[in-house]
């Protein structure tokens, strides 16, 4: 069992600052002991638990939304039947992971961080955190920072204002933040919104509710995929894992970016084809030109994906239906829509989207002067210009975004190798292409995307500076090329540090 350090150590000072316990953070982490045995690190949390998502989110039946093979590292085989995981799977996962690795004593969990200031002076972040339970504070300073934060706001999901809801007479519940003891058993139910939560909730409730039915002011596209990976398991009994694993992550790879790239080119023929799969999942009679035939091309928006089918057979079953209008106001007993029809519940689910939010909302500095992440261009997807001795993960927005994490990891210990082979102290990238284009570092059209992007680091649009979410892209510049690049400005260290490899070397 993962026993995590609860700290409150009041200062620290290592290599390397790793910011989040979740999949990215942890990533960092198992990535440091394998390529830099002799680097020292710490892990702060701000929650009371590791697994940042997957500890996070407890509505039922949360699960991936990308099949488990690439969704987990690269260092380490998914050995679950399941394709599709359910959260606590993948919990299970990264908590072996931090034993495997022997994370543990290097996690501090309780610890916000509230400001974090680098100091070219002295060459170190120093790093102010707030503990979660006692309001303590304490410090921490580091050669690197290392943000694996996500790209959303732990605390708050987003859900529009509606008219009405203070009449409600029921239960309103954020997805976000669902209550341990909220009881559906033969309630009805009304989750509004079509995206991944929604299709998520409603085949995990509708067998135990009286009636739940989806809301959805515009339909999304939905693909039914295997839970269970029938090739890949067959390929597990002839290879064993470790050797199968290579080849059931490069195959899956390869399906989800060619699924993608035939959206982008042939968007008409790829619609035909995602909706065709959902109409002959449902009835005749069903109204799937309505209801699951989006406005948009495939792939503006994130593809939501239902293992097995399960959306669909809820409705088939009649235990789930599906609703598109807009709502004019919740009333006592429901919500009243934009046609006049009136939908009763006596549990509505806001399933309304969540709110982004760049690097935990961690005041950034550097030698006093603030750093708002939306003036920054992302270098190689994972460097700010201007900001030395940085790092962040952001993961694809259109495949696994592990398969992300696991490059930057890479690239980043790639980097420090570098860095100690020159004797290099400091790294920054300089942003020295004033004429070229800044665009956002995101480009679906998602209305959670919308709303918080131009809070995020822009993108360029060439060289290096460029974000492209293609896996192959990403594979010839952060595994495979050169860490040295002009846009890279280095500064030499009087002498080296300790706990790095060179000097392990020595």
């Amino acid at each position: 069992m993962t026993n995590t350090t609860t700290s409150r150590a009041t200062s620290a000072d290592v290599d390397v600052l790793i910011i989040g316990a979740g999949i990215s953070g942890i990533g960092a982490a198992a990535h440091l002991r394998t390529l830099r045995p002799g680097t020292t690190f710490a892990i702060l949390e701000g929650r009371d638990a590791i697994g940042g998502t997957w500890s996070l989110f407890r509505y039922p039946g949360i699960r991936s939304d990308s099949d488990m093979p690439t969704f987990g590292y690269g260092f380490k085989p998914w050995t679950h039947r399941k394709s599709i995981a359910d959260g606590h799977l993948i919990l299970d996962y990264l908590r072996q992971t931090v034993d495997e690795h022997e994370l543990a004593g290097h996690i501090h969990l309780g610890h916000r961080v509230v400001d974090a200031g680098f100091s070219s002076a002295q060459g170190r972040w120093t790093v102010t955190t707030q503990h979660s339970g006692t309001r303590e504070k304490a410090r921490f300073t580091a050669r690197f920072l290392f943000l694996g934060t996500g790209m959303y706001d732990h605390d708050d999901g987003f859900t529009p204002e509606f008219g009405g809801v203070e009449d409600f007479a029921g239960t309103v519940v954020h997805p976000q933040h669902w209550p341990r003891d909220l009881d559906h058993s033969g309630k009805r139910v009304v989750v509004i919104g079509s995206g991944a939560t929604a299709i998520t909730l409603i085949p995990s409730m509708a067998g135990e509710t009286g009636h739940i039915t989806m809301l959805q002011r515009s339909p999304s596209y939905v693909l039914s995929v295997p839970s269970h990976d029938a090739i890949g398991t067959a390929l597990n009994r002839l290879l064993g894992r470790r050797r199968a694993h290579r080849i059931i992550r490069r195959k899956n790879i390869l399906f989800t970016r060619g699924v993608y790239k035939a959206s982008r080119r042939a968007p008409k023929l790829t619609r035909r084809l995602l909706v065709a799969n959902v109409r002959r999942q449902l009835p005749r009679h069903f109204d799937v030109d309505t209801h699951f035939t989006p406005h948009y091309d495939p792939w503006d928006q994130r593809l939501c994906v239902v293992p097995d089918g399960d959306l669909f057979k809820a409705i088939s079953a009649g235990r789930a239906s599906v609703v598109t209008d807009r709502i004019e106001r919740f009333t006592r007993t429901g919500i009243r829509l934009a046609s006049g029809q009136e939908l009763d519940a006596d549990i509505i689910v806001t399933a309304t989207g969540l709110t982004m939010s760049p690097f935990g909302k961690i005041r950034l500095s550097v030698d006093g002067e603030t750093v708002d992440p939306s003036d920054t261009t992302a270098y190689k997807a994972m460097m700010l210009s201007g900001v030395p001795n940085l790092a962040f993960a952001l993961g694809y927005t259109n495949l696994s975004w592990t398969l992300k994490v696991d490059l930057v990891c890479e690239h980043f210990c790639r980097l420090l190798d570098h860095m100690d082979t020159h004797g290099h102290d400091t790294v920054v990238p300089v942003l020295d292409d004033p004429g070229m284009e800044r665009v956002p570092y995101m480009d679906l059209s998602s209305n959670y995307v919308r709303r918080g992007i131009l809070k995020f680091p822009r993108a360029g649009t060439r060289g290096p500076w460029t974000a492209e979410m293609a896996y192959e892209n990403d594979v010839e510049r952060l595994r495979d090329a050169p860490v040295g690049n002009s846009a890279l400005r280095f500064t030499a260290a009087a002498q080296a540090r300790p706990g790095s490899r060179a000097e392990g070397k020595r």
